[in-house]
């Protein structure tokens, strides 16, 4: 009566699709909040990780390039933060996203890859709001959006 049919199958790659495209909008939207000098990465590049397989490798490198991005802008804007902001838990992400491809392992690695994403998505976003309430560089002002008229 409740069985895993058809339509349910269709409902599965929007379950993952739809929070991936908004994780890889909050990680878009931080390298932005970044100075052209502060980047280690163009926020465009972050939407690679939608080509599969590829993804386990580029999310290395994804994890790397934000985490310097955010202490060069953190330092530029003098933000007391962390050297290394979301490496640590996004590096254990990685590597228990890659570590379900071992079949004993594949289940539990998924379940606490998910966790490690969630913490690091949260983590992500929380550097993104402080990057919007600093003050940027050149008038010590937070940026705010030009006025429509």
């Amino acid at each position: 009566m409740f069985g895993f049919g058809f339509p349910h199958m269709m409902l599965l790659p929007l379950i993952v699709i739809v929070p991936g495209v908004f994780y890889l909008l909050t990680l878009h939207k931080t390298l932005s909040l970044c100075s052209r000098d502060s980047r280690s990465m163009e926020p465009g590049l972050v939407w690679l990780l939608l080509i599969p397989f590829f993804n386990m490798v580029w999310h290395f490198f994804v994890v790397t390039a934000i985490s310097k991005s955010l202490h060069r802008e953190f330092v530029k804007r003098n933000i007391g933060a962390d050297p290394t902001p979301g490496k640590g838990v996004g590096l254990a992400m990685c590597v228990l996203f890659a570590a379900t491809i071992i079949p004993h392992l594949a289940v539990a690695a998924t379940l606490v890859a998910i966790i490690c994403w969630i913490v690091y998505w949260v983590k992500i976003a929380g550097y993104s709001a402080a990057l919007r309430r600093a003050p940027t560089e050149g008038n010590g002002q937070p940026s705010a959006p030009p006025d429509r008229q």
